[in-house]
């Protein structure tokens, strides 16, 4: 039983990769294409390309995910078997919450979700949350990450405003373009680095559980690589829907603004999952910078109420699905345990 568990987690860790994947080519791409910067097929194939190649960076946020949300008592059979439901449950309310707000065009966070659903399926089946952790790892960084994203978008704005004041718009805008697609290309490095390492995290949760790995070992190299594969296509299939939340509902974006936008995020990114080993959102990164720079138009610029809406998945993502990944664990629970 337990061998089909852990091959049934592994297919749909990697199914929420591909979900993931398509679910927030958005937040690479949107702003680039919005303003032409690259065509929707051409960035696609980048942001894929990039995510792919970030996926390999490093394993620090993957480690996170294994250790740090909820603790297993694997000592005994029963414990371990267990311990794959709620797995199996997290992934279930993670890719559940994803196709709900995909359907609805609303920018949430897989990772909150998938956060979200560990949580929810740990309580429901009596093991051990780490609140400190969760605390420190995901919720403080949560509410810093939009607040940097905007404070930083806006002041770096205003910097290429004022040295940029005199030059002619023609050449400048571009020369953005141009500048659009290194800043893009960064960004999909920055979500790969982010969002892959969390299915090799539950993969490797899976493995440690039933005793296939070794706490001490590093990620296997076929995980590491099925994650970032996975991740890949799923960007390549493309998230229109979102996309247009992104590039156009919030503020019509010209390529100096989308550039700086996407600059910042890739750097929160980068030192998020470098720095601090922090499973941030790449949604509400890219998200709060698209406002921070739009801000600096005129506040009236930024389409509040679609932000409004935004804010409000975000509230919603974790708790909506831990709620589903809980409910499936006792579903679960009744056939299974």
């Amino acid at each position: 039983m337990e061998v089909a568990l852990v091959i049934l987690v592994v297919a749909l860790a990697l199914g929420f990769d591909y979900t993931n994947g398509f679910h927030d080519a958005a937040n690479a791409i949107a702003t680039s294409v919005s303003t032409r910067a690259l065509t929707p097929r051409a960035a696609l194939l980048m942001a894929a390309v990039m995510n792919f190649i970030g996926a390999l960076l490093g394993t620090s946020v993957a480690d996170t995910i294994a250790r740090n949300i909820v603790t297993f008592d694997t000592s005994s059979g029963e414990g371990a078997h267990a311990a794959l439901v709620v797995v199996l449950a997290a992934l279930v309310g993670a890719i559940g919450w994803n196709l709900v707000t995909w359907w609805f065009g609303m920018p949430s966070s897989s990772s909150h979700a998938l956060i979200g659903g560990l949580v929810g399926a740990g309580l429901a089946g009596s093991f051990i949350v780490q609140w400190g952790s969760v605390f420190e790892k995901v919720v403080i960084p949560m509410i810093v990450s939009p607040v940097v994203g905007f404070s930083l978008a806006f002041g770096l704005m205003i910097g290429v405003l004022w040295l940029f004041r005199n030059a002619r718009p023609g050449p400048t805008t571009r020369g953005f373009r141009l500048a659009q697609t290194v800043s893009a290309a960064a960004m999909a490095l920055g979500h790969g680095l982010q969002d892959a390492q969390k299915t090799m995290g539950v993969i490797f949760l899976a493995l440690l559980t039933v005793g296939w790995a070794n706490d001490g070992d590093g990620i296997p190299l076929w995980v590491k690589l099925s994650a970032a594969a996975a991740i890949s296509l799923g960007t390549y299939a493309g998230g229109w829907r979102i996309m247009r939340t992104l590039g156009r509902k919030i503020i019509d974006l010209d390529p100096a603004r989308g550039f700086v936008a996407e600059s910042v995020s890739a750097v929160v990114l980068y030192v998020m999952a470098m720095g601090l080993h922090a499973p941030v959102s790449t949604t509400q990164t890219i998200t709060s910078a698209i406002m921070g720079v739009g801000a600096t138009k005129r506040l009236s610029a930024v389409r509040w109420g679609v932000a409004k809406n935004i804010a409000i998945a975000w509230v919603l993502t974790i708790p909506m699905a831990a709620g589903i990944a809980a409910l499936t664990f006792w579903i679960l629970h009744f056939f299974l345990l």
